[in-house]
């Protein structure tokens, strides 16, 4: 059974820092793309940063410079979020993506609060 798992998530500071992970099971997700999305209440889904089976990172102009995603061989991918705001607030999803087969995890609160 193919399974997306998220962790780390919790409640952090503006400026604070946290890690996300996201195991993959299953399969061997070795030549799957990698992603990260968040979710903030009452908003779509949007993609936050990806990186390609082959170690190429792209991220999106709200994050550029402060998270970082990384994955290793063994079907873990992790986010590192550092300055965050009150506006990265969201549940975040990791995806994996081999077309044409997409997973999604259950994602993971993230809340950035004073």
């Amino acid at each position: 059974q193919v399974q997306l798992v998220e962790s780390g998530g919790g409640l952090v500071q503006p400026g604070g820092s946290l890690r996300l992970s996201c195991a993959a099971s299953g399969r061997d997700f070795s030549f799957y793309d990698m992603t990260w999305y968040r979710q903030a209440p009452g908003k779509q889904r949007e993609w936050v940063a990806g990186i390609t089976w082959g170690g190429r990172t792209h991220y999106a102009g709200s994050v550029q410079g402060r998270f970082t995603i990384s994955r290793d061989n063994a079907n873990m991918v992790y986010l590192q979020m550092n300055s965050l705001k009150q506006e990265d607030t969201a549940v975040y999803y990791c995806k994996a993506e081999s077309v044409p087969n997409v997973y999604w995890g259950q994602g993971t609160q993230v809340t950035v609060s004073s």
